[in-house]
């Protein structure tokens, strides 16, 4: 096992790699963890704005691990496919399969995903019922009461558009930023969302102040979504008052630039990519 995380590591972030990778894991013909080769791959396509083909990768690991009779990893699989759904603007698709993830099986750390995809996609009645039976069930975790649960809210109170409640909501949060909770890959998504509760407020260097947060631990967010989307959010932040001061349009400018680096090859029609590119003709 500890070489199969050292070739992961290896790999990424090049995706060719991780194919070479994925098609060399295996021993006399049995995959080795199949369905997390597939995930890491699918999560670094996400990371470039390569939403087809990290969803076809989603599929196909939540379909290995089928065939391993692995249900409670493929939901997981379905339900962190759901966040990237969410996050790059198709929130049907995002509620469905948080639906399927929570329908094949709905443990904690599935309903954890799920909620958090359906409150991003706007689903907040769904989102706060989980909610409401998570916090039930785990009244002394720590991760569920101080992390998850507070998170999972405040994306809910985001998509409400009450920014201020949502950075009051993620305070409790705030000691554990920098943490590594599990269900992993997400971390520094608190961060993520206080930044855009920030940007929502027409607060710009507040915003700043998180999403750069985000860029300066790039070991911890590793080939998370978040990362990406911290040059965006960025960008946006100093975007806010570049008509104020040109050396702010210069460096709304510059993290634009940035994002636009990363997302080189990514999917044309994203609503994100999009909204980016007007976004950035406007500070020319």
């Amino acid at each position: 096992m500890t070489q199969v995380f050292a070739l992961i590591f290896t790999a990424w972030p090049s995706c060719k790699a991780m194919q070479r990778a994925c098609s060399s894991s295996s021993t006399g013909g049995k995959p080795i963890v199949e369905e997390f080769f597939l995930a890491t791959q699918s999560d670094a396509e996400a990371y470039f704005g390569r939403l087809n083909q990290a969803r076809e990768l989603s599929r196909r690991a939540v379909q290995s691990a089928l065939r391993n009779d692995a249900k409670e990893p493929a939901a997981l699989l379905q339900a962190a496919g759901a966040i990237h759904e969410a996050e790059l603007g198709n929130p049907a698709q995002a509620r469905q399969d948080a639906t399927a993830a929570l329908s094949l099986a709905p443990g904690r750390d599935v309903e954890i995903l799920a909620a958090l995809a359906l409150a991003r996609s706007g689903d907040a009645a769904r989102a706060q019922i989980i909610v409401d039976k998570l916090n039930a069930d785990f009244p002394l975790s720590t991760i569920v009461q101080s992390y998850w649960l507070p998170t999972i809210r405040a994306a809910i109170e985001l998509n409400r558009g009450n920014a201020s409640k949502t950075v009051e909501t993620l305070q409790v949060v705030a000691p554990y930023d920098l943490g590594n909770p599990q269900p992993g890959y997400w971390t520094l998504y608190p961060v993520h969302l206080r930044g855009l509760a920030f940007l929502q407020a027409h607060q710009g260097p507040a915003a700043a102040a998180e999403f750069q947060k985000v860029l300066d631990h790039q070991g911890l967010a590793q080939n998370s979504l978040v990362l990406a989307l911290a040059h965006l959010g960025l960008a946006r932040a100093y975007g806010l008052d570049a008509a104020k001061d040109p050396s702010v349009r210069d460096k709304a400018r510059a993290a634009y630039q940035d994002f636009f680096a990363v997302w080189k090859d990514a999917d044309p029609d994203l609503s994100v990519l999009k909204e980016a590119k007007a976004e950035y003709a406007k500070l020319q």
